[in-house]
């Protein structure tokens, strides 16, 4: 910038020459100089006034935008999630075999309330309580009248609920849509699907996470928006599990049981087609789990088919004898002496009833049950080889049934297995697994020998994994199962057309605190069915049975799960496409005379 000079020479000069005072000229270019320096100042306030106000335009903006947003928007309950993560409300169905609706979506309404736009709180407190008895109509008072700006009324109502609360009239009382999951079939496979419930919520939406069953396992898969057209198909057969849980709960109470678990699985694929545990529930209103103290069988939600780890019992004597057949040791036809005395150790081995079978074959000693002669099977084959056979077929780890209850399922076995564990095991007590566990062993001896991962998921074709016995052992052991329903404990369980081969086991129930109850069993009948051309395993475990026949009060399996398996079998295998085949008698004799 160029600066004047406040004395000009040039122009004092003339000024002197003029006789003009030369000071005039110098308080004029201050002047000036001093109203340039206001000019400059004046343009660089204005300019930054002109910015400010543009700032605080701008920023009002913004604050009247966001108060009109929210004026105009509905109430949210603060969420414990990341800022704009948007709540996925879809969930993908669950079908049986045949496309048939497990577990569907319903859209419904929540009702919620803001207390500050309520005109009338304890009219409209009063008025819900009419609607809904089970809330507390002082609670909701002194909500209403509190501090509160948000609360929940009820998370899910009918139509004709919603319809009732907006008869109310009151604007702070309002509707946010929202998806349930609903289980049109009731307590059907309740403990198979589990249930749901919901996670994060706002009034617009609720995210509904699985909570057990195959809903919780496959959590992911049926949340994933990309799956929302593409629905769970399970190996379940609607008709038929249905036909399996009424037979199962008649069953029960002829029987006194306090508990009962069923296992139908296709013996090729693993499939399992039905299984029930009871009690039930229903999932559309799936209960609380019990509090401490209670013993964990006595809720509804504990499924008895993986959770359930018990000693089964003798159902355990035909894997003695098909190992011992399978390493060649014998044959369905090689006698074993079941005399007593018997004893490893200082324990000695009994029969049930004190019986004595002698010198039989090892075909009889499945077919009577006997204790020794297992024991005695189960000595030759060694407690190595028992081990390695009894984890070949599974009983050594959780089954790994797809839902979340069966990692529970962890069999018990000894911390010591020596010779009295060894002949103990083979007839079915020191070693505890569950019903599904069974299923899978029986599965083995069914299909020829392979073992078989028992799966809910829909396959097609057999699904063999490794041999774990020979196919002529096998054959032996199943013709050994059907000796046992056509001539020994499981009479009760033939089934004509359909040629059952099963084994009976009664087990003591153990006592919380050690040793075993005297007058309470685990009463279990596996069956293979039809023996002729093997297709499913049927397992039927009942929980303290007790039946009065002949004047005796009655509790083994053959009294009382044998008969129920045996109604199961009856009226479920036409729903699975078995024709019935009637077993060629003995011809009539026949004497050729002359004419």
């Amino acid at each position: 910038m160029t600066r004047t000079p406040l004395r000009p020479l040039a122009r004092i000069l003339e000024a002197r020459a003029r006789g003009e005072n030369p000071k005039v000229i110098e308080r004029e270019n201050i002047r000036r100089r001093h109203e340039e320096m206001k000019d400059r100042a004046r343009a660089r306030a204005e300019g930054r006034l002109l910015v400010l106000s543009a700032f605080f335009f701008a920023a009002f903006a913004v604050v009247g935008f966001r108060m009109g947003a929210l004026a105009t928007s509905e109430a949210q309950e603060p969420l414990a999630s990341a800022p704009g993560a948007s709540i996925a409300m879809q969930r993908a169905n669950i079908v049986d075999r045949e496309g048939r609706i497990l577990a569907t979506n319903l859209d419904t309404y929540s009702v919620y309330a803001q207390p500050p736009l309520m005109i009338d709180p304890i009219a409209a407190a009063e008025k819900l309580v009419a609607i809904f008895p089970d809330l507390d109509k002082e609670r909701l008072v002194k909500d209403f009248t509190g501090k509160r700006k948000f609360l929940w009324i009820k998370k899910r109502i009918s139509p004709e609920q919603k319809q009732a609360v907006h008869d109310i009239g009151d604007p702070g009382i309002l509707f946010g849509p929202r998806e349930m999951r609903l289980y049109p079939n009731g307590r059907l496979a309740a403990h198979i699907l589990g249930g749901s419930g919901f996670g994060r919520e706002g009034v617009s939406a609720a995210e509904v996470i699985g909570v057990a069953g195959v809903e919780k396992q496959f959590d992911d898969y049926l949340r994933d928006p990309a799956n929302g057209t593409k629905p769970l198909q399970l190996s379940l057969d609607l008709t038929v599990q249905a036909a399996v849980e009424q037979v199962l709960v008649g069953g029960m109470k002829i029987m006194n049981a306090k508990g009962a678990s069923a296992v139908l699985m296709n013996a090729h694929t693993g499939e399992v087609i039905a299984a029930a545990s009871l009690p039930s529930f229903d999932p559309n209103d799936r209960p609380r789990p019990p509090t401490s103290g209670f013993d964990p069988s006595d809720s509804p939600l504990f499924n008895r088919y993986v959770q359930g780890v018990y000693e089964l019992g003798s159902v355990f004597k035909i894997f003695t004898a098909a190992q011992a057949v399978d390493l060649g040791l014998v044959n369905a036809d090689t006698i074993i002496d079941t005399s007593g005395p018997m004893k490893i150790g200082r324990f000695p081995i009994g029969e049930f009833n004190g019986k004595n079978y002698g010198k039989i074959s090892v075909a009889d000693v499945i077919v009577h049950s006997s204790n020794r002669g297992t024991g005695r099977l189960a000595l030759q084959i060694g407690a190595e080889r028992q081990q390695q056979f009894l984890d070949a077929l599974g009983m050594f780890d959780p089954t790994p049934f797809e839902i979340v209850e069966a990692k529970g399922g962890v069999p018990l076995k000894p911390k010591k297995w020596g010779e009295l564990s060894t002949v103990t095991i083979s007839y079915g007590h020191g070693l505890s697994t569950s019903p599904m566990h069974l299923a899978a062993g029986y599965a083995a001896i069914a299909n020829g020998g392979h073992y078989v991962s028992p799966t809910i998921l829909r396959r097609n074709g057999p699904q063999y994994g490794p041999r774990v016995m020979s196919e002529s052992a096998a054959k032996q052991s199943l013709m050994m199962l059907r000796k046992v329903v056509t001539d020994g404990t499981a009479s009760f369980g033939d089934v004509p057309g359909y040629a059952v081969a099963g084994k009976t086991g009664t087990a003591d129930k153990p006592k919380p605190r050690g040793g075993y109850y005297d007058d309470k069993v685990i009463a279990t009948f596996a069956s293979v069915f039809p023996a002729y051309d093997p297709k499913y395993v049927l397992i039927v475990a009942l929980d303290e049975p007790s039946i009065l026949a002949y004047g005796e009060k009655r509790r083994t399996a053959g009294w009382t799960a044998v008969p129920v398996a045996a109604e199961l079998i009856g009226r479920i295998a036409p729903l699975l496409g078995l024709r019935p085949r009637l077993e060629p008698e003995d011809r009539a004799a026949i004497t050729l005379t002359s004419n």
